[in-house]
């Protein structure tokens, strides 16, 4: 009875510390997005009322603005209701399916992610490892970070198209492009965190460079490998629908943006955009439980995972 008790404080704490206040977040943003709709859409409502010679009242005005068929600002209800029809009301193989769009997506997300990773990893280890690599290669590194994604992705796309490479690889390409430098930098973070006292145990242990690595510098990186990639995966999120822009694709996040803003069809760019980010926060969590789950296996504790 009273371990059954301890669980129910601790699950009571666990909502009052963590859940509560994004329940609170999420309501009041909920309440300045119906304000908003209803300021935004209130002069093409009173417009088309005057046009048509509707009477009309608040409360009629009110409502109308949030059923507006191409609204400056869709409400939130009309964004859920979009969701709906175009997950579960809908195939999963049919064209309008933000399940389907969101994984050709994911697809190029995923490919681009675990490239970006790799590179990233190689490229602090090199750093770390090579004092001539860190002096030369960090400031392009840096460098290539200035450069606004939307000015590169076109130039990446063409060249590869004439290369004859198309579809995932040049999107994935791209995201690789974004994810890897927080990689980059959380890894030499990480493999520099060992205490230099650490590092000298070592050596009058006789180990070798190997050794460090591999026994100090790199456990040590896990943590901050996992922070550095839960920021990567968003990203590379981005770049993979960037990178469906310039294409003019026909599927994917980015092609359903595109589609809905070509024909005015706010509800559908707003229920793409909320996809998106159901997929991110989706990634983001999915990246964070192996992160425990491999810090929890290498025996950090909670702080330092």
């Amino acid at each position: 009875m009273t371990t059954m008790r301890i669980r129910a404080k601790k699950f009571l704490k666990t909502i009052a510390e963590k859940i509560l206040p994004i329940l609170t977040i999420l309501f009041l943003l909920t309440v300045v997005w119906y304000f908003f709709t209803i300021y935004l859409n209130s002069a093409m409502q009173i417009d088309k009322y005057n046009k048509q010679g509707i009477s009309w009242n608040i409360s009629k005005l009110v409502l109308d603005t949030m059923s507006q068929e191409r609204p400056k600002l869709p409400a939130p209800h009309q964004i859920a209701e979009e969701i709906w029809k175009t997950t579960v009301e809908k195939k999963i193989t049919s064209k309008r399916s933000l399940i389907y769009h969101g994984s050709i997506t994911l697809s190029s997300t995923i490919v681009g992610f675990m490239l970006g990773t790799v590179l990233g990893v190689v490229l602090a280890v090199s750093i770390v490892e090579n004092r001539a690599m860190e002096s030369s290669l960090m400031p392009w590194i840096i460098a290539s970070q200035t450069i606004p994604i939307l000015a590169i992705a076109p130039m990446i796309i063409v060249v590869l198209n004439s290369l004859g490479f198309s579809g995932l690889l040049p999107k994935a390409l791209i995201s690789t492009y974004l994810s890897f430098f927080p990689i980059v930098v959380g890894m030499v973070k990480g493999l520099r965190s060992p205490d230099i006292i650490l590092v000298d145990l070592m050596k009058t242990y006789n180990s070798s460079k190997v050794d460090i690595f591999f026994k100090l510098r790199l456990p040590a990186s896990v943590p901050f490998l996992f922070t550095s990639m839960k920021v990567a995966i968003a990203i590379s999120l981005v770049g993979a629908i960037v990178g469906e822009l310039p294409t003019g694709a026909v599927a994917g996040l980015g092609a359903r943006l595109l589609t809905g803003s070509y024909y005015g069809q706010t509800i559908q760019i707003w229920s793409a955009l909320i996809m998106a980010s159901i997929l991110a926060a989706t990634l983001v969590f999915s990246i964070q439980a192996i992160g425990y789950l491999v810090s929890k296996k290498m025996g950090y504790t909670n702080e330092e995972a």
